[in-house]
């Protein structure tokens, strides 16, 4: 038995004990050990991918997402992709007629407000012009089903439509089923996959196109999102109007049967319908100009860099890219404000915590502690009932200034103005910041040996030279730990800024807060967050490639 693994070695690959070959056994051995650590991590690692990967990336494709005008007027967009904005006329009738159609079921499924709001961020007052619009535009379509039923009663019965409408045993138009379910699936934010026994006939398809696609597209809607069966109810006003816009110049001798007799009956009906450029220009004169037209147009993309010129107070045209008015650039002005903010509440966070981190790490461990304590205790208080504490505090009719005047170096009348500005959020965030840069500093401070400053004297150095040579450039560590902890930590703060900062104290954070909760420009807020991640990120690079990210230290 001992012969075997040597024989094995002379003959072929060297074996394991349990006979198999040891370089197969020892990749198992490797593959169970990774799979062990793998397992261990999972839950960090998933924690990792929901909570800060899959929001981030989220916010950044947030920040270029521009689908809602594609989803929501289609065909309009469509038609207009062949406008020349800068002709200076207004679209064709092509145009007005795909609106009309597509502005129809947005009203139906309470989507054009949402569309309204999404190009009120691009011109102002807009908004309205949906909402009005969406209020008067079914008169036409309400005036055509009226004169339809009233010349053939058999229009007011659902079923009447369906049989009309639907496939049966003959073609069915499956293409058009599907685009439709597309289209209302894209619109809703839904899948519009329930099933459904109807099926668009391809003749009627053929012959009446627009009808079909608008008894299609509702019979989708009530099916998906409506939970009904469209075979017993009675369409949108919009399918009647098509069948009689249709109906005038349609050619019906390709079909035949009760379907055929039907719609020559319907074909006799009397209804002028007007221009579809009068209907929109009778509900608002503002639909005659082309300043509608050249927004819709020029944020039709799906994708759109609208929301990054927005962040940095320039807007898209038709002639390109142009600054916001001078009024509305506070964007730029809010960056600025937030990075040299947040720069002095470093620098204040450095020169009020070294003389403390110092002390911590020279004075014997019984006082260190007491004192650690001290440096502790803000830490572990409510951030809230510390920023409220310095709002009592600051205040004109506060403790600062009533001991200020107390004193005798400020007259009551005129009481010094430290909350709502600058000077508020500066004060307060760098007391609440101050434990960040204190405890780097002192973990790096307690690894500097004191025999450095005593040999340092002994050669001859004064206090000054062997801190300022032999201790301060050890403590740099210390420095660049806390200075990146508090710097990044302040560009991003909210609610500090918004309690103290007044109108000229708010962070870029507060602007972003803003967008997200109150205007509900989500594009807007993305945009700003992506770029202010993109700030630290470029700054942290440029730390690393002068300091050295190697150097910095927390203990």
């Amino acid at each position: 038995m001992s012969n075997v693994p040597n024989q094995n070695a002379e003959d072929g690959p060297v074996m394991a004990a349990d006979g198999t070959p040891l370089k197969r056994s020892l990749a198992r051995a490797l593959r169970r050990q990774k799979s062990r650590a793998l397992l261990l991590i999972a839950p960090l690692l998933i924690f990792v991918l929901v909570t800060f990967i899959i929001p981030i990336g989220s916010m950044l494709f947030r920040s270029v997402e521009n689908d809602i005008v594609a989803n929501t007027l289609p065909n309009a967009v469509r038609q207009l992709a062949g406008w020349d904005a800068t002709s200076g006329e207004i679209p064709s009738e092509a145009v007005y007629q795909a609106m009309y159609y597509d502005l129809f079921v947005a009203v139906e499924a309470k989507r054009h407000t949402r569309l309204g709001s999404r190009l009120n961020y691009e011109k102002s007052g807009i908004s309205s012009l949906f909402r009005q619009s969406g209020r008067k535009v079914d008169d036409l379509a309400k005036d055509a089903t009226k004169a339809l039923e009233k010349a053939l009663p058999a229009f007011k019965d659902g079923e009447t439509w369906y049989a009309l409408m639907n496939a049966g045993n003959d073609e069915a138009d499956t293409g058009l089923l599907s685009a439709m379910r597309g289209r209302i699936g894209r619109l809703n934010d839904s899948s519009a996959s329930a099933k459904m026994d109807f099926a668009p006939s391809a003749q009627m398809a053929d012959a009446l196109p627009l009808t079909t696609r608008s008894y299609t597209e509702w019979a989708v809607y009530e099916a998906t999102e409506e939970q009904r069966d469209p075979a017993t109810r009675d369409p949108w006003e919009l399918v009647p109007l098509a069948l009689l816009q249709e109906l005038k110049t349609a050619d019906l001798s390709g079909l035949s049967g009760p379907r055929a007799d039907l719609l020559k009956q319907a074909q006799a009906v009397q209804f002028d319908i007007p221009a579809f450029s009068r209907v929109f220009t009778d509900i608002d004169p503002e639909w005659a100009t082309p300043g509608p037209w050249e927004t819709l147009q020029t944020h039709s993309s799906k994708y759109t860099a609208g929301y990054f010129l927005n962040a940095i107070d320039a807007q898209k045209t038709p002639e390109g890219i142009a600054w916001q008015p001078e009024d509305k650039q506070i964007l730029l002005k809010l960056f600025g404000r937030t990075l040299i903010m947040s720069l002095v509440i470093t620098g204040s966070c450095i020169l009020l915590g070294y003389p403390v981190a110092w002390l911590l790490a020279n004075l014997p461990t019984a006082k260190a502690n007491l004192l650690m304590i001290l440096v502790l205790l803000p830490f572990w208080t409510s951030l809230l009932v510390r920023t409220s504490a310095w709002k009592v505090m600051l205040q004109q009719q506060g403790v600062i200034n009533d001991v200020l005047v107390w004193l005798g170096l400020v007259d009551d009348a005129n009481r010094l103005i430290m909350i709502n500005n600058q000077f508020g959020t500066i004060v307060a965030m760098t007391h609440i910041l101050l434990p960040f840069m204190i405890l780097p500093m002192y973990s790096v401070m307690q690894t500097v040996p004191p025999t450095y400053l005593r040999a340092a004297k002994s050669l001859g150095a004064t206090n000054w030279t062997a801190f300022w040579r032999v201790y301060f450039p050890q403590s740099i560590p210390g420095i660049g730990a806390g200075s990146i902890l508090v710097f990044i930590l302040s560009i991003g703060y909210y609610i500090t800024p918004e309690i103290v900062g007044g109108t000229k104290g708010v962070f870029i954070s507060n602007r972003i807060a803003y967008h997200i909760s109150s205007s509900l420009n989500w594009g807007l807020a993305a945009a700003l967050g992506s770029i202010l991640l993109a700030v630290v990120l470029l700054l942290y690079w440029c730390y690393d490639r002068i300091v050295g990210i190697d150097n910095v230290k927390l203990g």
